[in-house]
C-alpha cells in the first residue's frame, strides 16, 4: 500500500506520517528531508543553488539513506548523519530553490518511486499524491494556518537549542507557500481526490487518529 501525505511547510505532514507508518508497520518515507540533504551538500560546497545541472551532478552522486533509531528517525547521506544540520535556518531558507528545479525532482522522484516500488510506505512532501506517488490508495493534504504553522516551527527550533524570531519564521514561512505553490515542476496542490485535514486546532494524535479511521473504514 502506498499513503502519500502533502501539505505546506509546518503543517505537521512528518511527524503524523512517521507516527502513521508506525502505526501501519509501514516504511516511512521523508522526501523533503532528503531534499533538505541536497541543499546542505550544496551550501557545504559552495554551489550556486540556481546551477541546476551542476546541483543535479550532486543529487545524482549522493546517497541519502534513513535509519530508526529508538523511535527517532535519522537522516545519512554518504554515512554522516545530517539529522539535525538539515534543519538549520539556512537550510530552511534555500531548499525551496534547490527543489524548483525541474531536473532536480526527475532525479530524487526517481529515488524515490525506486523506494516505493517493492514495500508499503508512507511518504510525505509537497508534490507526493500528484507526481511521486500518483497511484496512492489514500492521498492526504494535512494544512494548518500560516500564523499556527509559524508557532510550530519556532517551537521546534526553540526545542533544538535554535532560538528564531517568530516573525522571522512567519514571513519564511509565507514566501515558502508561495514559492511551493507557484514552481512550474511539482508545485504544492490539493487534488480532486485529496483528503483535506486541516490541522490549526488538531494535537498530531487527532491527526493521526482520523488517517487511521479513513484508512481502517471506520
Amino acid at each position: 500500500m502506498k499513503i502519500a501525505i502533502d501539505g505546506p511547510a509546518g503543517a505537521g505532514k512528518s511527524t503524523v506520517a512517521r507516527r502513521l507508518a508506525e502505526e501501519l508497520g509501514f516504511v516511512y518515507i521523508d522526501t523533503g528531508a532528503m531534499y533538505r540533504v541536497l541543499t546542505w551538500k550544496a551550501l557545504q560546497r559552495g554551489l550556486d543553488l540556481y546551477h541546476e545541472e551542476e546541483l543535479n551532478r550532486l543529487a545524482s552522486s549522493i546517497k541519502i539513506h534513513f535509519e530508526n533509531d529508538c523511535k527517532q528517525q535519522k537522516v545519512l547521506c554518504d554515512g554522516k548523519d545530517l539529522t539535525a544540520a538539515i534543519r538549520l535556518p539556512e537550510v530552511n531558507a534555500a531548499v525551496s530553490t534547490v527543489a524548483s528545479h525541474p531536473t532536480i525532482r526527475r532525479t530524487m522522484v526517481e529515488q524515490q518511486q525506486h523506494m516505493a516500488s517493492s514495500i508499503s510506505v508512507v511518504m510525505d512532501g509537497r508534490d507526493i499524491g500528484e507526481c511521486v506517488l500518483p497511484d496512492a490508495e489514500y492521498k492526504f493534504f494535512v494544512t494548518a494556518s500560516v500564523e499556527e504553522r509559524a508557532r510550530r516551527r519556532a517551537a521546534e527550533l526553540a526545542a533544538s537549542g535554535l532560538h528564531i524570531d517568530y516573525n522571522t519564521i512567519l514571513q519564511e514561512i509565507t514566501r515558502r507557500d508561495k514559492n511551493d505553490s507557484e514552481r512550474q515542476t511539482g508545485a504544492l496542490k490539493i487534488l480532486p481526490d485529496s483528503i483535506i485535514i486541516d490541522s490549526s486546532e488538531m494535537s498530531v494524535e487527532q491527526v493521526l487518529q482520523k488517517m487511521l479511521a479513513i484508512i481502517q473504514g471506520e
